[in-house]
């Protein structure tokens, strides 16, 4: 009885730490730190960008980082934090520098007619670094005598759909320290491991039930046709509208998308979720993202019967638009 009573223990004891060592090997999402949009705003980090005549404001991140001490000192402890919970990174100046490197800054992109569509810095930022969760961090010191302490709010925001996905907020015990990074540790870390819990809970619903996205299908005005033109679709005949419709019912991941607004030259799809991965045709898995997936649409739509050329064209790493007529 008392091997038998061993034997099973052991046995446990092996089931418990595979399930541990699963759980730690898990894949957790990619995070990038950034100062929040209020943030900014207070401390005078904004720009302007022309969108389409528009002057719209976004935060400066890059004068933030050259001018401001102490957004250097809070995005590094919370970058070493997150780190040491296993969560990969990326770094906010790099992605800055890569930005300027690949000469991302353009804000129009135009077909070869010469039709333009605008782009803000911050979809630029966001396709160059390619984080899953943006945490969006602001912070306060708070001086009591002479003891100082931080009120901090830190959103995870997910970089595909602007959704904020995780939250924590509050105020660390005064302390004599001065340092702000012992400040904002001592108020975040009680908070953290909630926190985290709701951000792998997003990733893992991701895989689940796929990563939500934005497609917006529209045409040059130099298309020939447009969505309301009929197709005969093995042995059917389909509007084009009505056939973009059942490729996203076979492609969306549990057929999963809403059609917020169509006429016939353009049909909006929101809360569209893509699958993380799918398998290619040599049954190797791999990894899908806006682009791909409304790339498989524009190879669809290129062949017979329709024999449509497209563009796609990204807005960050979640909107995708597909304009249909020219490259």
């Amino acid at each position: 009885m008392g091997k038998r009573m061993k034997t099973l223990s052991l046995a446990l004891l092996m089931i418990f730490g595979l399930s541990i060592i699963g759980f730690s090997q898990a894949k957790k999402p990619i995070l990038m730190v950034v100062p929040s949009d209020v943030w900014c705003n207070q401390n005078g980090y904004m720009l302007e960008y022309d969108n389409q005549g528009v002057k719209v404001k976004v935060p400066d991140y890059k004068r933030a980082l050259q001018e401001n001490a102490d957004l250097l000192l809070v995005i590094s402890k919370i970058n070493e934090l997150m780190a040491a919970r296993g969560f990969p990174l990326k770094n906010l100046e790099s992605s800055l520098k890569s930005l300027e490197s690949e000469s991302a800054e353009e804000s129009m992109l135009t077909s070869k007619s010469g039709a333009g569509i605008s782009e803000s810095p911050i979809d630029k930022l966001k396709k160059v670094a390619k984080a899953d969760i943006w945490l969006q961090v602001t912070w306060t010191v708070n001086q009591t005598g002479p003891k100082k302490s931080v009120t901090f709010n830190l959103q995870g925001l997910d970089a595909y759909s602007d959704k904020q996905v995780a939250g924590a907020s509050g105020t660390g015990n005064p302390s004599f320290s001065a340092a702000l990074p012992v400040l904002l540790e001592e108020a975040v870390l009680a908070h953290l491991d909630n926190f985290n819990a709701q951000l792998q809970s997003h990733f893992d619903d991701m895989f689940a039930n796929g990563r939500e996205v934005k497609v917006l299908v529209k045409m040059w005005d130099s298309a020939t046709g447009d969505l309301e033109t009929e197709y005969e679709v093995n042995g059917e005949t389909l509007e084009l509208l009505e056939a973009i419709k059942h490729w996203m019912d076979d492609n969306c991941k549990n057929g999963r998308y809403s059609n917020t607004d169509a006429t016939a030259t353009m049909a909006r799809y929101e809360q569209v979720r893509i699958p993380m991965t799918i398998t290619d045709d040599k049954g190797r898995e791999r990894a899908i993202d806006t682009r791909a997936f409304v790339s498989n649409l524009r190879k669809y739509l290129s062949g017979p019967p329709f024999n449509l050329t497209s563009k796609v064209y990204m807005r960050g790493l979640g909107e995708a638009w597909l304009i249909i007529g020219e490259k």
